[in-house]
């Protein structure tokens, strides 16, 4: 699956510009989670914006990507995940 940067979340957040980085070390970021099921990065140093959460894992910006590779295997929406079971068991 090999993930990047969520487009739209940590790139404008600034990572290219270096916001959030420590000095003399890699930006700390933080995985969180929105109320779908979707997971990104973001800057550690920052607040979540509205409507996600902190998940609980922090690090480097690679070591966030590869967990969320391994914990996010159903990229649909909760939402659409839930419906489609509905569906199924009629």
């Amino acid at each position: 699956m090999g993930l990047t940067a969520s487009a739209g979340e940590a790139a404008e957040t600034g990572e290219a510009a270096g916001a959030g980085a420590a000095t003399g070390s890699e930006p700390g970021f933080q995985v969180v989670v929105n109320s779908e099921g979707q997971y990104s990065i973001w800057p550690a140093d920052r607040e979540c914006p509205a409507g996600w959460f902190q998940e609980g894992t922090s690090g480097g910006r690679q070591e966030c990507l590869d967990h969320i590779e391994r914990v996010w295997t159903d990229m649909r929406p909760r939402s659409l995940r839930e419906h489609m079971a509905r569906v199924t068991a009629s």
